[in-house]
């Protein structure tokens, strides 16, 4: 798995409007996470822990209207493996919406 696997990200609704950030697990653990939005550059900034942060960017439209209604964001972190099938989630939490 290259580095630049390990950054990536991605974005779920459900039927209800609720929206669910998928990425891979960190090596530390998440200790009061808040998740920072900037509508207006449509990019995002996951404070996991005092010592770790993700930055996401490209967010679309359908994202930041979902997370606008929200004041918490689930947050699934999940393994890296070879066969996807094979994948656990790792670390699963809500996060504090900021803006």
């Amino acid at each position: 798995m290259t580095q630049n696997s390990f950054n990536t990200y991605d974005f779920l609704i459900n039927d209800e409007d609720e929206t669910m950030l998928l990425l891979y697990a960190r090596d530390s653990s998440p200790e009061n996470p808040s998740i920072e939005l900037d509508i207006k550059n449509k990019t995002a900034f996951l404070q996991r822990n005092p010592n770790d942060g993700v930055s996401l960017s490209n967010i679309t439209d359908e994202i930041l209207d979902s997370l606008q209604d929200a004041d918490k964001l689930l947050v699934c972190e999940l393994s890296i493996e070879d066969n996807q099938k094979e994948t656990q989630i790792i670390y699963a939490y809500e996060a504090e919406i900021n803006y």
